[in-house]
């Protein structure tokens, strides 16, 4: 039996597996985004699935903490939307199999 690795969500504060996060990545350039793969290279902190665990982060500045930078507005908003879209992929993907 193999050990199932857990993240903890910067959002909630509680321990998931980690296929069940999205990791978000600071690239060494600065950049900040969503990485659905897992396998981006940079400093990566983990989400839950949903945008209420990236608003809870964003208001306790939890990635700020994570990366030990500032992060602007617009990356906040850009990853909640991105979060969203995801969201609404994958209930259209569960409408279409059923």
């Amino acid at each position: 039996m193999r050990k199932i690795p857990m993240r903890m969500c910067v959002g909630c504060m509680q321990m998931f597996p980690k296929k069940e996060l999205i990791r978000i990545v600071r690239s060494a350039e600065g950049n900040v985004s969503l990485d659905f793969k897992g396998k981006a290279p940079g400093r990566g902190s983990y989400i839950c699935k949903n945008a209420e665990c990236l608003k809870k982060a964003r208001k306790a500045k939890r990635l700020e903490k994570a990366f030990s930078s500032p992060i602007a507005d617009e990356i906040y908003d850009a990853l909640i939307e991105q979060i969203e879209q995801a969201d609404n992929d994958a209930e259209k993907d569960g409408e279409a199999n059923t």
